[in-house]
């Protein structure tokens, strides 16, 4: 499939759109070519786009004083990402987000989208039921962090990124759920004990 099929495909899951509207939505995007370890977007910049995977997987994370990462969001083919604080806001972004892998993305500029929101009012929707979707995943994971043990928040990635499982580093799947990667090794072996 291609990289304007995949959005237009992502995009219809919400709205229908009529072939002015799916031409006017590709207009306002641009392409990018990450490789493994590029940025999109670093701390302390202001983050001016939405990124909109086609292929790779780009990830979000902040960095605590002690200087370790802790992954918040892998985005891999069909996800979207950016750093919702900073591009609505206008703030400095306190979240990294890189490629894990070489990555294709199409990026929307904030004037793209509000320019397109004007032009395509179906699109109104389609970000709103996005933005919602995301700030529910955001909750869940959140009550997780708190409220639920270890094997059952690595459960919950799997059933989130069943895809992804054997193409991240053991050490950003641990971050995610909140342990060191030893105790995730740990985990895994005691799941597979289980099941056998």
């Amino acid at each position: 499939m291609s990289g304007p099929e995949l959005l237009l495909q992502s995009i219809e899951k919400h709205v229908q759109l009529n072939a002015q509207e799916q031409h006017r939505i590709l207009l306002a995007f641009t392409s990018q070519q990450l490789k493994k370890r590029d940025y999109f977007l670093r701390a302390g910049e202001v983050c001016k786009q939405v990124a909109f995977v086609l292929n790779g997987c780009l990830r979000s994370y902040a960095i605590d004083e002690q200087g370790f990462e802790h992954n918040l969001q892998f985005a891999p083919e069909g996800w979207w990402i950016t750093d919702m604080n900073s591009i609505i806001h206008g703030a400095v972004a306190r979240l990294n987000i890189d490629a894990i892998e070489d990555t294709q993305a199409l990026l929307l500029s904030r004037d793209q989208q509000d320019r397109l929101l004007k032009e395509v009012p179906k699109m109104e929707r389609f970000f709103r039921i996005i933005s919602e979707k995301s700030m529910a995943g955001s909750h869940k994971r959140l009550i997780d962090q708190v409220s639920v043990n270890a094997q059952t928040r690595y459960l919950n990635f799997c059933e989130q990124y069943p895809g992804l499982i054997q193409r991240l580093p053991q050490k950003q799947i641990a971050s995610y759920i909140g342990v060191t990667p030893e105790f995730l090794s740990k985990l895994k072996a005691d799941l597979l004990r289980k099941r056998s």
